[in-house]
């Protein structure tokens, strides 16, 4: 009996519920005595509990890097996607277009641009691509849908992180208060006990 008990507890645990990016929910502690049966298990239930908002707040750290990472980048992509839809609408008769271009942080260059059918894209690791025209376009407004797609994503599994962290920590303190009540119980248990046996000595 108590070896199917552990192994419908070890499935139970392997189907644990997650949200969509596969972030498990905290169990909500509605009756400690689900969780704790003696006071025995509060401590190592409560190192347990408090190693799950640890993990939680771990991940609630690195979603905030990313969510400030695209936050970075996205603008940068949104103007790039612009200035390729700016240069799509110049044909071979429009004049060349002179202007200044950044080569790094706080030196730029003088340009003059002629009508021109393809680009270069910066791919991230000092990596540079000529492409048509056309299909700039296309890459950069995929790669401006993925990013806001994944900044939505970030944006909802934070809220997600912030509700688990509060239903354990609500966890903690119910285990915690039931810990207090058990030892009062114990404590009254124990004076009576004292009790009883000075009257009989008496």
């Amino acid at each position: 009996m108590a070896s199917q008990g552990k192994e419908a507890a070890s499935s139970s645990k392997e189907a644990a519920p997650t949200n969509p990016r596969g972030i498990p929910y905290a169990p909500f502690v509605d009756k400690v005595e689900d969780y704790v049966t003696s006071r025995e298990e509060v401590e190592g239930t409560l190192r347990q509990f408090q190693e799950m908002i640890s993990k939680y707040q771990f991940m609630e750290l690195n979603l905030q890097r990313r969510v400030a990472g695209l936050e970075d980048k996205m603008p940068d992509i949104q103007k790039t996607l612009e200035t390729v839809r700016f240069l799509k609408t110049r044909t071979e008769e429009s004049d060349p277009i002179d202007t200044t271009f950044e080569l790094n942080d706080t030196l730029y260059a003088k340009a003059s641009i002629p009508p021109t059918d393809e680009v270069y894209l910066w791919l991230g690791a000092n990596v540079m691509l000529s492409y048509p025209i056309d299909e700039a376009e296309t890459l950069l407004e995929q790669k401006l849908s993925a990013a806001k797609q994944s900044l939505s994503n970030c944006e909802e599994d934070l809220d997600f992180l912030r509700e688990q962290i509060t239903t354990m920590e609500v966890a903690i303190a119910r285990v915690y208060n039931w810990d207090v009540v058990q030892k009062r119980k114990d404590k009254t248990v124990e004076e009576k006990g004292k009790e009883g046996g000075n009257a009989k000595e008496g």
